[in-house]
């Protein structure tokens, strides 16, 4: 079961703990249920360095992410993957590393708030990412899923007007997830400008922990990142390797590689 400090959630006392002592975060990313050995790949993770770890609850409509996201939650579901199997899967996983969801408002709206907060909680996750819900229409969500102990974080886009960054600081939960570009996800050559710009406006304005995610795909430019954010969403990089017939093994080392960059910088 998730639990909370002092009324803060375990996503966040961990982040903000690893944070006080300089170190840059590092949130690695993998398709719930996109093989047999998944759960291995969230041990390895978490081994390679990992500050908390994205679970995707594959849809079928998955509008944020771009070709290798698309191609793993196509694959996943293949396998008959469902929100209750990664629950079930989760729960017999140890791990101390902090677990986060992120699906699509379907999911949620068909299994009802509350059951979908529940379950998230008796699988070990701690917190959720739900992209394609308006802020407007969050609240209840965020009011359900809090009850439950689940930290709902929120994201910022580089077109995101000052007042609603403000509004997006104070609402959300564990970190601010700072979308570094505009487009879908994906593997890229070079840090977009616009995620350093994001990260800097959004500092100003909370003392949440901001991690830049959508493009990071070298342990070099999460390091570039991570000038001005506090650390790191890194997804198709490792996915696009997991498709293509990597281990476990080799993406908790890929997950190294990221953590030794971070720590170097």
């Amino acid at each position: 079961m998730s639990s909370s400090v002092a009324g803060v959630g375990r996503l966040e006392v961990a982040l903000r703990t690893a944070r006080s002592t300089g170190r840059k975060l590092l949130v690695p990313y993998v398709t719930g249920g996109l093989s047999a050995e998944w759960t291995s790949v969230v041990a390895a993770m978490g081994a390679g360095g990992a500050d908390a770890i994205e679970v995707g609850i594959p849809f079928s409509d998955p509008v944020m992410d771009g070709p290798t996201i698309q191609e793993a939650s196509a694959r996943s579901l293949a396998r008959g993957t469902t929100p209750s199997s990664i629950v079930s899967d989760l729960s017999r996983l140890d791990e101390s590393v902090p677990l986060i969801a992120m699906t699509y408002y379907n999911l949620v709206f068909r299994a009802g708030h509350r059951r979908f907060a529940a379950q998230l909680n008796a699988g070990g996750i701690c917190a959720a990412i739900i992209p394609d819900i308006p802020l407007e229409e969050s609240g209840e969500w965020e009011a359900d899923a809090g009850a439950a102990g689940i930290e709902t974080v929120l994201l910022a886009a580089p077109v995101t007007p000052e007042d609603r960054l403000i509004r997006i600081a104070a609402r959300s939960r564990g970190f601010i997830y700072a979308v570094g570009l505009m487009g879908v996800t994906g593997e890229r050559a070079s840090v977009a400008a616009s995620a350093g710009v994001l990260a800097k406006r959004l500092k100003a304005v909370t003392d949440l922990p901001v991690l830049i995610g959508f493009g990071i795909s070298t342990p070099s430019q999460a390091r570039e990142a991570c000038q001005e954010a506090d650390g790191v969403v890194v997804a198709s990089a490792l996915m696009r390797r997991y498709l293509d017939g990597a281990t476990p093994e080799d993406l908790g080392e890929q997950v190294h590689a990221f953590r030794q960059g971070l720590d170097a910088g």
